[in-house]
């Protein structure tokens, strides 16, 4: 154990990372997990580092990673590699990188709750910086973890200290999405979207604030809410669309949550051959598939190569030195396409009276 001063009276050198893992009696990996607060530390390590280190008095340097030098790296954290609006995120930030002296490092997450391991692998590469996309981590981490590398979060409605944000305006964009629908005569749409019960953090997640806007648009209207959550877009969309088709009743337009639902909700619709006016689909993202002119999917455009260019220039100025945290949020564009045209009169009148219907 160090004393605060040595035999000579002068002070004592400053305590070091690996004195505090030999007074704890664990490793040096160990210390630095309970400092950076990194996923997976069990409460009994924490209270045995915490402890070292009050009794050693030790400061983590901050000032390391300047003075270890730039690594010319800077880490990108992706939800999904599958998944085309997160690609034109990335391509966004490519294309504003490519005169820099940056090469990108890519962590994409195993499933739906490792953001915190994604992150820490760039952490523990000393990349200059970290762009997390959609990183499904509580804020409170995310803060913990931009006070240690230059930060900038991209898709979850933060309001940070220690990192920035770039966000698409949900509420704006479900409220095009069902302005366009009630304006092509639909009053029975369902929503379709992810289970805010699974997610990690449901306060700042984009798809509850979209089911929010969405119900109280339907409430407004006297007409009551139609919602379906999915874990699954694939398998369990078919499903859910395929029972849509089957009632007695069924509905004449969808709005999904994300791209991802929305195509495949349109699969079955060509399957059944139920045109645009009798079953509307309106999708969220424009991915690039979705203005094929083949498929022509009526979405909302949420600008994700400026998102991810935005977000690009924000870590530069970072990594520069600016503290300050700054918040952009980007106004969507709603894309009308082939796949949400105006409800077709048969069926508009069938939805007045269905009893009457031939």
């Amino acid at each position: 154990m160090l004393d605060n001063v040595s035999p000579t009276g002068s002070p004592a050198r400053a305590a070091t990372i690996e004195d505090v893992a030999q007074h704890a009696g664990v490793s040096r990996a160990a210390v630095s997990k309970v400092i950076r607060d990194a996923y997976g530390v069990s409460d009994r390590m924490r209270e045995r580092v915490t402890a070292s280190i009050a009794a050693l008095d030790y400061r983590p340097r901050v000032a390391a990673r300047a003075m270890r030098g730039s690594t010319a790296t800077i880490g990108v954290q992706l939800p999904q590699v599958d998944n085309q609006f997160f690609t034109r995120i990335l391509t966004g930030i490519v294309r504003s990188l490519h005169d820099s002296a940056y090469r990108l490092i890519i962590a994409p997450m195993a499933d739906p709750v490792s953001g915190p391991a994604a992150l820490e692998s760039l952490y523990d590469r000393q990349v200059d910086g970290i762009i997390a996309v959609a990183p499904a981590v509580p804020q409170s981490w995310l803060e913990g973890l931009g006070r240690r590398v230059p930060l900038v979060q991209v898709g979850q409605h933060d309001h940070s200290d220690h990192y920035d944000v770039v966000v698409g305006d949900d509420d704006a964009g479900a409220r095009l999405v069902m302005e366009h629908l009630f304006a092509a005569g639909h009053t029975r749409i369902v929503h379709v979207t992810n289970d805010e019960r699974i997610l990690v953090e449901p306060r700042t997640d984009p798809h509850p604030r979209r089911l929010r806007v969405y119900e109280q648009m339907m409430r407004d209207r006297g007409l009551e809410p139609d919602v379906i959550r999915v874990e699954s877009p694939d398998r369990d969309t078919r499903a859910t669309v395929e029972e849509l088709l089957d009632r007695s009743v069924p509905p004449t337009a969808l709005f999904a949550g994300h791209d991802s639902l929305a195509l495949a909700a349109l699969e079955v619709v060509a399957e059944r051959g139920v045109g645009a006016t009798e079953f509307a689909v309106v999708g969220y993202d424009d991915v690039p598939i979705a203005s094929h002119p083949l498929i022509g999917l009526s979405t909302v455009d949420q600008h994700g190569e400026e998102m991810g260019a935005t977000a690009a220039r924000l870590l530069l100025e970072r990594i520069s030195g600016r503290e300050g945290a700054v918040r952009r949020v980007f106004s969507p564009a709603l894309r009308r396409r082939a796949t949400s045209g105006p409800l077709a009169l048969a069926t508009s009148e069938a939805d007045e009276d269905p009893g009457e219907q031939p």
